[in-house]
């Protein structure tokens, strides 16, 4: 399939085995999940995880749903997807280019593919063409008004009305969606691994202060924000 709207992400892309650390420290208690099956349960449903990376989260999705499908534009991590777990289908696709029919599944989850508004319109408008009536889409993002990590942003060149959340939440309001906070943390098992995945998010001007203020830390509080839309 030819994705001429894809760039490969920074982090994921540009080193897999440590975003897999990454993914590994996110939301030790599983809060954020939580509120992702309470807001949009897929348990016996069709669950599609749009953007779904090296397939972290495919094997746990497998448990609960009926059918789950991963879309995945990077050619270097639906290889790693594939060979996730065999229940899992991994296609080559994006979220403005679904290779599914219309109507055909239940719950699109979205982990950090739609983060700046307006540029995420017609992958918006590609969601809603594959989900059933009933269905519904669970965007996770940054809290950026909570939590640690939303202090980092905030320090980020982009900094200003994007960094403090302003024009995500209306953009997302103004298509009704429901807004829902978490509040969770990273928690990695050493310290180098934290000050590895900090340096791969954020430039060294702004992570090496915060490392050096925090000498013992093996994480950091983190909020999360889940926009849902349903059908």
């Amino acid at each position: 399939m030819d994705l001429p709207d894809f760039a490969p992400a920074p982090n994921q892309g540009g080193d897999p085995a440590l975003y897999e650390i990454e993914n590994r420290a996110l939301d030790p208690q599983g809060l954020v999940l939580e509120a992702m099956r309470k807001t949009a349960p897929w348990a016996g449903r069709t669950l599609l995880d749009l953007g779904c990376g090296s397939g972290f989260w495919l094997p746990g999705y497998v448990q609960e749903a009926s059918e789950t499908i991963g879309v995945e534009p990077d050619p270097t991590l639906i290889r790693i997807a594939r060979q996730r777990d065999p229940r899992a289908r991994v296609l080559a696709g994006s979220a403005e280019h679904i290779p599914l029919p219309d109507a055909s599944v239940d719950v699109v989850h979205a982990r950090f593919a739609y983060f700046f508004p307006p540029r995420c319109e017609p992958g918006l408008a590609e969601v809603l063409r594959v989900l059933r009536p009933g269905g519904a889409l669970v965007v996770v993002d940054n809290d950026q008004r909570s939590g640690q990590f939303a202090d980092l942003l905030a320090q980020l060149s982009w900094a200003g009305p994007q960094a403090a959340g302003q024009r995500t939440d209306e953009w997302w309001a103004q298509r009704g969606a429901e807004r829902t906070e978490v509040l969770s943390e990273w928690r990695f098992n050493s310290r180098a691994d934290l000050e590895a995945v900090l340096r791969l998010e954020f430039p060294a001007e702004i992570a090496d202060p915060w490392l050096a203020a925090h000498p013992a830390a093996l994480g950091l509080s983190y909020g999360y924000v889940l926009f849902t839309i349903r059908c």
